[in-house]
């Protein structure tokens, strides 16, 4: 949930317990034995509805819907870009150093398709599978608060019904008859306040939080798709592009022009560095060692031991 939500949902949270307040004071509109009959008959048609694990993923998921931040699409084309530029200047082989970095395990899963050297229907088939049961896994989660999110006010008047019932049968008990009215009144109000501005809301957003989800995946794959298919930068970045807003589109040329330009420039500092190493290497190696056979120093001959030639015999 983002900061202008969270202000939101506290200011009019604020407003709302407010005019209770304003009605009649809020220890008016609290009963404990109408909360326990709401809540209790909540999670009793809960357990009984769904296994144990299935609540508790249920809840785990609602609560990283409202506390983890969601990459944006314009955040997922940034990335698929940087990956498309770099397999492409420094090879695919090269993703793998990156694969380790990668937070988010759906695109950690296609990098890795990827690197592997994977083809197009393999890719698309193993990505479009984990996609389905992540649909599914999420709607069984956004299935659980829909039925408590029906059950509340079924509650709430069965709790209004148990006031009643203790109202009449001590109609001619006034002590009686003053602790069963705010039973059958309150117990009403809790289940609907319950249903429609938590339980309700909580399942609407475990469903808008799905379809985000679902649209950064099928962003990932025809990104992916399209890098392991070598396709031009450009043209990756004019199909990425299709699926964000025309607002969020704006910028996206530019934005690759900078990375090829970093890549590029790192890939050139690179060999220029890579160079200059193997030169002062070579410059090193021909001080230390010199590989030509030294000749002998000339023998000197002791005086009175002069070379004397001898002529050569006459011819006869």
């Amino acid at each position: 949930m983002s900061k202008k939500n969270m202000l939101g949902v506290l200011l009019c949270t604020a407003i709302f317990v407010g005019g209770f307040w304003v009605s009649g004071g809020l220890t008016v509109y609290w009963n404990l034995a109408a909360f326990l009959i709401v809540v209790a008959g909540l999670f009793a048609a809960l357990f009984m509805s769904y296994p144990f694990e299935r609540i508790r993923t249920a809840f785990q998921v609602a609560r990283s819907v409202y506390t983890k931040r969601q990459h944006t699409p314009d955040d997922i084309v940034r990335v698929l870009l940087e990956l498309s530029v770099k397999s492409r200047v420094e090879g695919v082989l090269s993703l793998e150093s990156v694969r380790q970095k990668i937070a988010d395990a759906f695109l950690r899963n296609a990098v890795t398709f990827l690197v592997d050297n994977y083809k197009e229907r393999d890719i698309r088939e193993f990505l479009n599978t984990e996609m389905a049961f992540f649909r599914d896994r999420r709607q069984q989660s956004e299935r659980v608060f829909q039925t408590l999110a029906k059950a509340a006010p079924a509650f709430g008047v069965a709790g209004s019904v148990i006031g009643l019932i203790g109202m009449l049968s001590g109609i001619n008990n006034t002590q009686a008859l003053v602790s069963s009215i705010p039973v059958a009144f309150v117990s009403t109000l809790y289940g609907v306040v319950l249903s429609n501005m938590i339980l309700a809301p909580i399942a609407e957003s475990i469903n808008f939080n799905t379809g985000a989800e679902m649209l950064n995946q099928k962003l990932i794959m025809e990104g992916i798709i399209a890098i392991a298919k070598e396709q031009n930068s450009h043209r990756l970045e004019k199909k990425l592009t299709s699926f964000l807003s025309p607002t969020e589109r704006a910028g996206k040329a530019e934005l690759l022009k900078a990375i090829t330009k970093k890549y590029i420039t790192r890939q050139r500092q690179a060999a220029a560095a890579k160079a200059e190493e193997s030169s002062h290497e070579a410059a090193a190696n021909s001080g230390a060692f010199n590989d030509a056979v030294p000749m002998p120093p000339p023998r000197e001959v002791p005086p009175g031991q002069n070379l004397r030639f001898t002529p050569l015999a006459r011819m006869s």
